[in-house]
Parts: C-alpha cells; sequence; structure tokens
C-alpha cells in the first residue's frame, strides 16, 4: 500500500514599508527568511520578525553600494537611499 508523504509549505507573507515591498518566509526550523522581490538576490535572515526586518537593511545597504559601482540600474524607490540610511 503507497503512502502520502505530506509536505508542509512556509507561507509567504508581504510587508510593505516606505513602498518597498518585503517578503518574509517563516522557516520550519525557526526564523524568517527575508528578501526584497526589487532587488533580485537581496536576501537576509532574522530569529524573530524584528530581527528579520533590522537584517534585510544591512542587505539592502550591500546591494545598492555594490549596484552603484558596477552601474547596475536601481529600482526607484531605492534611488534615494544612501549607504547609511536606516529607516526601514
Amino acid at each position: 500500500m503507497a503512502t502520502k508523504k505530506t509536505v508542509s509549505k512556509s507561507k509567504v507573507f508581504q510587508v510593505i514599508r516606505d513602498g518597498i515591498v518585503f517578503e518574509l518566509q517563516a522557516e520550519p526550523e525557526g526564523g524568517y527568511t527575508i528578501s526584497v522581490p526589487s532587488l533580485p538576490g537581496c536576501i537576509s535572515y532574522g530569529k524573530t520578525f524584528e530581527e528579520a526586518m533590522e537584517m534585510i537593511k544591512d542587505a539592502m545597504e550591500g546591494w545598492l553600494a555594490i549596484a552603484r559601482e558596477q552601474d547596475v540600474p536601481i529600482p526607484e524607490q531605492f534611488e534615494a537611499i544612501e549607504h547609511s540610511a536606516n529607516k526601514y
């Protein structure tokens, strides 16, 4: 007799702050993976929602710094963000 294997899917939810969409996914082992869909590859992790939101700031700053160095187009909503921005 065949058995069904149940696969648990983590829900992804979005948080929008100052016009920037953040996607969070609860991880099975705990914590949250967080990404910024409009900045491909900009991803981080935090043990709590608050920590994940804090950790993504650093990832965003790094992404934007490299994009500026390499003349990669920056989405409009990020153009005014300076390297030391800490408002998210």
